[in-house]
């Protein structure tokens, strides 16, 4: 199986309300390492699993609304507990979309399996993977 993996990051603020996350509970903030792999089972006729500068913009584009905002306010997450593998899945399930809608163009029709893996220290990392 192929795989392109691109990167980014972004900052957000939460708290994790609830006492198995210790001083987590209050609020603070955290600078995620955001990488997307993409998985293919072949190649196109230009030797591409995915267009790597369409995957970075997608990437990007998932991670725009959310980036330098407090998650504790954003609607969507009211009453969730946003953990890192919270926002793996979230993030998987928007890129999972967008690529469904014609975002990766082409290329995105040969994507079999996705990965989403955010680092949240340079000890801890956490993802959700998942076939499309």
């Amino acid at each position: 199986m192929y795989a392109v993996e691109v990167r980014d990051h972004m900052m957000i603020a939460h708290s994790l309300p609830r006492p198995v996350f210790g001083p987590a509970q209050g609020m603070h903030g955290a600078t995620y390492v955001v990488d997307a792999a993409f998985f293919t089972n072949d190649l196109d006729a230009d030797g591409l699993a995915v267009d790597i500068g369409l995957a970075i913009q997608l990437l990007k584009s998932v991670l725009e609304p959310l980036n330098y905002q407090n998650l504790d306010a954003v609607e969507a997450f009211q009453g969730k507990v946003t953990t890192t593998e919270f926002l793996a899945r979230h993030l998987f399930d928007r890129l999972a979309e967008r690529i469904a809608g014609g975002a990766l163009g082409e290329g995105g029709g040969r994507i079999r399996r996705l990965k989403v893996s955010l680092e949240e220290s340079h000890v801890a990392r956490a993802w959700y993977e998942g076939e499309l």
